[in-house]
């Protein structure tokens, strides 16, 4: 009977709507025997997230002491090592950056007025709601749900861009300049954000950082948004991987959920996975803006 359901839940993860492009068969094999591909696979339902967080033990009784010290022994060697990949794959990646860059800077000038770079202020992690004696309800998330941090990409948009507003990239945007969609569908415009990672405000991998004025009206709509901010934001993630570009209410529910799923389940297996995918998906040009 469980073999039925899970086969039943794959089949409909690949004929999704609102899936990123080619994606289907990607999160059949990501997420296979997850209990969170009935839920990323369906329209929200309240009732069907509660029981996937619960099958994945998101909201379930609090282990024994035992048990919490084994873990919290693994996540601070995944960390470690984490960082210190995030620092190693940086250093590369930038110093061959850098060899195209000047280049870049001359397309991207002539191609519209404007700065190479882009900074934008984003939302990062809650090391308040990490720490021990502090549950996230304090002064600072009055302020800020999380630690600003100002993102660095390559500018791929006119100088005027949100002239009337915030507002999320879509699909033909008529923002975009003609050299931006070339370095968005390649993802060079993405690369300036190692920087962001050596400074330790994001990682190789982790949650998409999302701006603060869409913080706030998304935490009012998606139950559990902010457990997004538990961990570093990231340049690449299973969200990103298998959802893509924000679009709607919808796409952004999907993400939470791959989101938490990724927190929970955070180790090097599932950081592998998602690096494959990744290169396949710049590869293919999927997912782009």
């Amino acid at each position: 009977m469980n073999h039925r359901k899970s086969a039943h839940n794959k089949q409909e993860l690949v004929k999704a709507p609102g899936l990123q492009a080619g994606s289907g068969h990607r999160a059949s094999a990501m997420l296979s025997g997850s209990p969170i591909s009935g839920v990323f696979s369906a329209p929200y339902n309240g009732e069907a997230v509660a029981a996937a967080n619960a099958a994945i033990g998101l909201n379930t009784e609090v282990p024994g002491a035992e048990y919490q010290q084994q873990a919290a022994i693994s996540g601070q060697i995944y960390a470690k090592f984490k960082r210190a990949g995030d620092i190693a794959v940086s250093v590369v990646v930038l110093g061959l950056f850098g060899l195209i860059l000047p280049l870049l800077a001359i397309i991207v000038r002539l191609d519209s007025p404007g700065s190479l770079f882009f900074s934008q202020e984003r939302v990062g992690l809650n090391r308040r709601q990490t720490r021990r004696g502090f549950p996230g309800d304090d002064r600072r998330k009055v302020l800020q749900p999380g630690r600003p941090f100002k993102v660095i990409k390559l500018r791929t948009m006119g100088v005027n861009a949100e002239d009337n507003g915030p507002q999320w990239a879509t699909k033909n945007d008529v923002r975009i300049t003609r050299v931006g969609r070339v370095l968005r569908k390649t993802r060079l415009d993405e690369v300036p954000q190692f920087l962001n990672v050596l400074r330790g405000e994001m990682s190789l991998i982790g949650p998409r950082p999302e701006r603060l004025v869409f913080v706030r009206q998304l935490e009012k709509e998606i139950p559990y948004y902010h457990e997004r901010l538990k961990v570093l934001p990231g340049i690449t993630g299973l969200a990103q991987v298998l959802n893509g570009y924000d679009e709607n209410l919808e796409s952004v529910r999907r993400k939470v959920e791959l989101d938490r799923h990724y927190i929970k389940r955070a180790g090097f297996r599932q950081d592998s996975r998602i690096l494959f995918n990744t290169v396949s998906v710049v590869l293919k040009g999927e997912g782009s803006r």
